[in-house]
């Protein structure tokens, strides 16, 4: 069997748009709430919050023509097979097995598809949207349920798809207490040291460093007191950024990083965060690391994990250290070379950060 997106599970959510008022509702124990797929060749998908789904594509046999589907919780009570059209063979809702549903694309022949072009799109925590087809091609929306209500069109081929202005409006950060914060941001490597070296020869430094500004700004607009320990491309040795930090009377230290894998295999991806110890440090980095896996699906959960970094062991106050993902990874270096993913870890960087500072602050 061929997994879509290198074998590795997804974290499903969904998509809210007006459908048909005839249709009716999914109604069932299963996690998926609500689906369409529209005539532009997006797949729509509401479930339950924090659902933990899997998606998978697998080319055409003798039996059956190309097929993507998706596997969410819960067992479907009333399994059914839809018509298609256009370049939809039929749409299945089944049991494989006991306490799964499963929804299933087919496709038919000449589809001319593009799966490893597919990227699920997050909007929260049970909201998610992925392209399958062109909207060139004819094709009558199918769905059941609502999906949902007044989401504005995305253009899944902009950066915009991310965060809509230079406001933010599409993802709203929490408030936090203004000018009571005070947070030092530590983009890896730089200079000289350009850290990871990824497909396409995508670097660690650039990316880490567009990452932290944008953190910065995020931060700053919400009204805490942000630092970096380096603004542009120099090289900065580990003492200095302790240092730098420790001068300061800041309440936490963020080191943002990005991964290789040892022989540069593509198979590996994943994000993981690091604190060296302490329940505020855990804490912290339990906070980011939820965030981060939220705007990267797809890409495994390497866990929060204590470690002896030299910037968080020797620096005074909470400190984690976050890998964004690996550079080196099919997944994550298509994603880490786009602005639009850059803007997206960033926020979800913030989230955590802020809703430590709420909590512990």
């Amino acid at each position: 069997m061929s997994k879509f997106f290198c074998n590795k599970l997804f974290r499903f959510l969904s998509i809210f748009l007006f459908l048909n008022s005839f249709i009716s509702p999914v109604r069932s124990s299963s996690a998926l709430a609500a689906w369409a797929l529209k005539n532009n060749g997006v797949l729509e998908l509401r479930t339950k919050s924090n659902t933990k789904l899997k998606a998978y594509f697998k080319r055409a046999n003798n039996l059956y023509g190309d097929r993507f589907w998706v596997d969410f919780p819960g067992e479907l009570q009333n399994p059914r097979t839809l018509k298609g059209n256009g370049p939809i063979k039929e749409i299945r809702l089944g049991k494989p097995i006991k306490g799964k549903t499963r929804l299933v694309i087919e496709f038919n022949e000449k589809s001319d598809l593009k799966p490893l072009t597919w990227r699920m799109i997050g909007l929260d925590e049970n909201r998610w949207r992925i392209k399958l087809f062109s909207s060139k091609l004819p094709f009558n929306t199918i769905g059941e349920g609502l999906v949902g209500k007044g989401i504005k069109n995305i253009n899944e081929n902009k950066n915009s798809i991310y965060l809509k202005n230079s406001n933010h409006d599409y993802f709203q950060l929490p408030d936090v207490k203004q000018n009571k914060f005070s947070v030092i941001i530590d983009p890896g490597h730089g200079g000289i040291d350009p850290g990871a070296i990824g497909i396409g020869g995508i670097r660690e430094t650039d990316v880490v460093l567009e990452v932290s500004k944008i953190v910065k700004k995020l931060l700053s607009e919400k009204g805490v007191k942000v630092r970096l320990t380096r603004k542009n491309e120099v090289y900065l040795d580990l003492p200095p950024r302790v240092s730098f930090a420790n001068k300061t009377d800041a309440d936490i230290f963020v080191s943002i990083h990005a991964n290789a894998s040892r022989g540069k295999r593509r198979d590996i991806n994943g994000l993981e965060t690091f604190y060296y110890k302490g329940w505020r440090g855990r804490f912290l980095a339990k906070r980011i690391q939820k965030q981060i896996l939220k705007v990267s699906p797809g890409s495994p959960d390497r866990g929060v994990k204590q470690s002896r970094f030299y910037v968080i062991k020797n620096t005074k106050m909470p400190a984690v250290l976050v890998e964004i993902g690996f550079l080196t990874g099919r997944i994550d270096a298509r994603r880490l070379e786009k602005t639009a993913h850059r803007k997206r870890i960033a926020y979800a960087i913030a989230k955590g950060i802020i809703e430590y500072l709420s909590k512990v602050g």
